[in-house]
């Protein structure tokens, strides 16, 4: 027994095999979780800092008597529409340049995860994250001397690396763990989970602040693979990958099912939906004037749904339906997901609706709650990734790369950023006009459109 456990040419037990995948998406799940973590536990307290300014800045000016003897305001007072405007074009701002510095050198840190391996990025990735939490508390600290706009600056580090290339990774890395239709949802639902679990209880544990591994061949697989990986220093030399990088992406869109263009159309519009996520606090707190500590708890009940969906519901659904019929095929799964999909799809645009016309809080919390059903959404969609409808293997088989699941991903997650990108001032835009017209619910009008210009481009994706 002991031969042949030292062995390193003995076959791998079956209990070893399942081991090692279980092993790998318990990793890649704690590092989501703490770089999720890490970002969404500022959001709220930035918000509340940023009005605080704000606010003290209009009632000195305006109304010195509403400030106390210890230049306190009544967070209540802070609600009045000048002071939700620029918190919202301040926010906008920064997460509209966060964005473009992560959307724009995501192709040439392609590069540099082909150079040095994805570890590499992965750490050259925290280094933007770190530089926005630290100046975010320099610029808190140092209030009387730094001007408010200086907070914009924070993510200006983001050419480093932000989540187009992490998400690429994480999900890449995922995908390949496992060739089984099922297992490879459930850990998709699962990494969608902790995604959307982080983003709600963030706040919800942020408020007490201002209230009170892979193998080293593996990770030197290429996120965008390229056939030429010689390190330059002319200015000509680095561009012609990056060119050829482009051209790589283009010539896999052009050689897939005409799928797979219909999948990255209803991602981009998914994305620009979901954009009004962005505005949940401030919505909350400008329409039923709460304040942003007990918006912030409203929104971690919501964390509540998304992760027992997430974790115990669909992954229960999806191994009770293949029990159930052992013998099922790849086109019935590849049936079920865009099923499933769309009936996400449809959830969203009830819950965006819902969240419009809710005109007060009891009104509100079931919605959320509803719009918290339709998270499910990016389990089908990225598994329909591997569908052959989507994604033959003779086209996979004649990419040069050795990992050609990475660029599919990657492509994936360019368009959602790109969605982002464009979301994020749009809704920013849509909630200053809705403040200034008095239609608050304006964002989720425009996102519930949105999610039914995604079905419609859903119903022409067709599998076999």
């Amino acid at each position: 027994m002991e031969d042949v456990r030292d062995d390193p040419t003995a076959p791998t037990t079956p209990s070893r095999r399942r081991a090692q995948p279980r092993l790998a998406i318990v990793a890649l799940l704690v590092l989501l979780l703490l770089v999720n973590l890490a970002t969404s536990l500022y959001q709220l307290p930035l918000n509340r800092v940023i009005e605080k300014r704000l606010c003290s800045e209009y009632y000195n000016t305006h109304d010195p008597s509403a400030i106390d003897h210890d230049g306190n305001i009544d967070e209540k007072l802070c609600k009045i529409d000048s002071v939700q405007k620029s918190l919202a074009w301040i926010t906008g701002v920064m997460e509209t340049l966060w964005i473009v510095g992560d959307f724009v050198m995501t192709i040439p840190l392609g590069f540099v995860a082909e150079k040095y391996g994805r570890k590499s990025v992965l750490w050259l990735n925290l280094t933007p994250r770190l530089f926005l939490l630290a100046w975010i508390v320099v610029v808190g600290h140092f209030g009387d001397s730094l001007p408010l706009k200086a907070f914009i600056a924070g993510p200006v580090l983001s050419v480093l690396g932000g989540d187009c290339v992490f998400n690429s990774i994480i999900y890449a890395l995922a995908a390949s763990l496992t060739d089984d239709n099922v297992i490879r949802a459930t850990y998709f639902s699962w990494t969608n989970a902790v995604s959307y679990v982080v983003t709600f209880v963030g706040p919800g544990l942020a408020d007490p602040t201002h209230t009170s591994s892979a193998s080293e061949d593996e990770q030197r697989q290429p996120l965008i693979s390229s056939p030429r990986l010689k390190a330059q220093t002319s200015r000509g030399f680095l561009l012609k990958p990056i060119i050829e990088r482009f051209h790589t992406l283009y010539s896999i869109i052009r050689s897939h099912p005409r799928n797979l263009t219909l999948l990255l159309v209803s991602f981009f519009l998914t994305s620009l939906a979901s954009s009004d996520t962005k505005l949940l606090a401030q919505y909350i707190s400008k329409r039923y004037h709460w304040e942003f500590a007990s918006a912030g708890y409203l929104l971690s009940a919501k964390a509540i749904v998304n992760f027992t969906l997430l974790t115990f519901v669909i992954p229960g659904i999806l191994r009770a339906k293949s029990s159930s019929n052992p013998s099922q095929s790849q086109s019935l799964s590849d049936r079920d997901n865009v099923c499933y999909a769309r009936i996400c799809l449809f959830i969203s645009v009830l819950g965006a609706l819902a969240i419009a016309f809710a005109v007060t809080v009891w009104l509100l919390f079931p919605s959320l709650l509803l719009y918290a059903l339709g998270s499910a959404l990016p389990v089908f969609t990225l598994g329909l990734l591997k569908s052959p409808s989507v994604s033959p293997r003779e086209n996979d088989q004649s990419m040069t790369s050795t990992d050609p699941e990475s660029h599919i991903f990657s492509i994936v997650m360019m368009v959602k950023t790109l969605g982002s990108l464009v979301g994020a001032p749009l809704m920013a835009t849509l909630w200053v006009r809705g403040i200034v017209t008095g239609a608050l619910g304006v964002p989720y009008w425009v996102s519930a459109a949105l999610y039914v210009t995604a079905i419609v481009v859903f119903a022409g994706i067709r599998v076999r």
